[in-house]
């Protein structure tokens, strides 16, 4: 068991835009089991996380609390109200937890369904050494950076670039401290907490932790098929 309290926050307040259907990628059911379950099980069955906090769009908030009541899940304690953009979401965690002591926060989109055990112990491990972490894969293909006329400019080395994966984790005062620092921009904007750290804590060290391929994010609907595939 880690030393600190570990608390997993399943980030599962999308409403699936890119996903083409009419409710959320995160509860498309497949084999009897919503894409949600198949993630919040990874954690609550792991013996290093001692919480897990969900964020979800309000509309949706009931659907979570029968498929906890369901699934009988012990550690789940809050379920909390998420925003607009990911880093909204994110940002409700945060404060939620800000005033916890020896705590971190482990982010998991609720959209990767397959992250495994050996993901989520490595990144554990990992805080006892940095406060920040990510998980993340070699790319394989070759990468392009083009123009607003999708004219190739450049092909860098994919040597220097690996394609990032949740979790994301941190110590609850660092990634509250990037927060707190980033919101005082007025053009304030991230994709993911990393970049947040990387941006407004620049002396951070961020370790990578290494990801699996089957560690996948349903995007699309084909991604269902893929997905499919692998738990068979």
């Amino acid at each position: 068991m880690s030393d600190k309290y570990n608390i997993a926050v399943i980030l599962a307040a999308g409403n699936g835009s890119r996903f083409g259907n009419d409710i959320p990628k995160q509860f498309i059911e497949v084999e009897n089991k919503t894409i949600f379950e198949y993630a919040v099980e990874k954690f609550e069955i792991n013996q290093n996380i001692n919480e897990i906090a969900i964020v979800a769009n309000f509309i949706f908030v009931e659907k979570i609390k029968e498929i906890i009541k369901k699934n009988n899940w012990k550690k789940i304690k809050l379920v909390l109200i998420g925003g607009k953009e990911r880093f909204d979401s994110s940002f409700v965690a945060v404060r939620a937890f800000a005033n916890k002591k020896n705590t971190n926060i482990i982010f998991h989109d609720a959209a990767r369904p397959l992250v495994s055990s050996d993901i989520i112990n490595n990144v554990i491990n990992a805080l006892k050494y940095y406060n920040a972490v990510n998980t993340a894969v070699a790319i394989t293909d070759t990468i392009v950076k083009i123009n607003n006329e999708k004219q190739i400019i450049e092909i860098p080395n994919r040597n220097n670039y690996l394609k990032c994966q949740t979790p994301q984790a941190f110590n609850i005062e660092t990634i509250k401290q990037a927060y707190e620092n980033g919101l005082k921009d007025k053009n304030f904007t991230a994709t993911d907490d990393c970049s947040i750290v990387k941006k407004y804590l620049p002396n951070e060290k961020i370790f990578i932790v290494n990801g699996e391929e089957r560690n996948i994010k349903i995007t699309y609907m084909e991604d269902i098929f893929v997905f499919k595939s692998l738990i068979k």
